[in-house]
């Protein structure tokens, strides 16, 4: 969700991509989209961005946020700050997700709305509610909601986009917690160590997947706040499927790993087929720019020299008796 301009914002006819001494809030700098939103703001040349790790501001504490708003006044917001993870999480701590996502949209949007500032623009997934992920996407799909009624109710100038599946450097590689390419990058670097003579993937391997890397969406949305003004949200993805059979083969070749890949039958597929009609951007002149194999090689690069170490550790750990 988010905007450009607002009440008490930059001068009439004055766009987010001249404005950039301006304050920015990247709320979740730290998190996959949030980084890669900063890493572009700087690229553009934007030198007064604001930030604040978790410790240093709740944002599900409305009085906190309040008080923050209060006193920084940022002109724009970029709302990237969620509670995410994979189906693990999502099934074992639904009220977590759903309460925890509530309270950050509500918060930060009902704060930018006092303080005289934009409401923010944020990465939200939504679609169909599987049972695996309707927590979290009930919330979401209220936020988009929550910025249409500000916009509607207080002429805010909302909008909302919505990626389709991230990845990229910073994204979570947890073994309950990560979602599929992560942990496809994860399995097939600890079964290389080990030597494993095959890695086993649940289902056919049939069902067709759209990423998305987390700077393509970055370069999307700061596109958006410079040029996009409406009711509607926006879809953002790359237009480009590919069978989680050929996937789970492109990562095998990227990490290096030589030995087969089995797959579980008996395991469910999911959806069969998730496409993001991206058209709609397309049409005002966006583009990602960064090719599946090109984003792959990278973020195992980024994940072999951050994460790895302790992945491994952890691995090794738990198979010791």
């Amino acid at each position: 969700m988010g905007s450009h301009g607002s009440e008490a914002g930059a001068e009439a006819g004055s766009s987010f991509l001249s404005d950039k001494s301006a304050k920015v809030f990247v709320a979740g700098h730290g998190g996959l989209v949030g980084s890669a939103v900063q890493r572009r703001l700087v690229s553009l040349g934007f030198t007064n961005l604001l930030v604040r790790r978790r410790s240093e501001l709740d944002l599900t504490s409305q009085p906190a946020v309040d008080a923050f708003f209060l006193l920084e006044r940022p002109r724009y917001v970029i709302l990237a700050a969620a509670k995410v993870g994979g189906i693990v999480a999502n099934s074992a701590l639904p009220a977590d997700f759903i309460a925890d996502n509530l309270l950050i949209q509500t918060n930060v949007v009902r704060a930018a709305h006092l303080a005289g500032s934009p409401i923010p623009e944020s990465a939200l997934l939504s679609g169909p509610l599987e049972p695996t992920n309707q927590w979290y996407a009930v919330a979401k799909i209220a936020g988009v909601k929550l910025c249409q009624a500000f916009r509607l109710q207080h002429g805010l100038d909302a909008v909302s986009a919505m990626p389709t599946n991230l990845y990229g450097p910073r994204d979570n590689f947890h073994p309950d917690h990560s979602h599929v390419l992560p942990a496809l990058l994860r399995r097939f670097h600890l079964a290389k160590l080990a030597a494993a003579p095959r890695v086993v993937v649940w289902g056919s391997g049939a069902p067709l997947r759209e990423f998305l890397h987390v700077d393509d969406l970055a370069d999307a949305l700061v596109f958006l706040m410079d040029r996009y003004s409406d009711l509607d949200h926006v879809n953002v993805g790359s237009g480009a499927e590919i069978s989680i059979r050929d996937l789970a083969e492109m990562v095998r070749d990227v990490v290096g790993f030589r030995g087969e890949i089995v797959w579980d039958a008996s395991k469910p597929d999911g959806t069969p087929r998730k496409l993001m009609d991206s058209s709609k951007i397309a049409a005002m002149g966006w583009k990602p720019r960064i090719a599946l194999r090109d984003g792959l090689v990278e973020t195992y690069k980024w994940y072999v020299e951050n994460a790895a170490a302790d992945h491994h550790s952890q691995s090794q750990s738990q198979s010791q008796p």
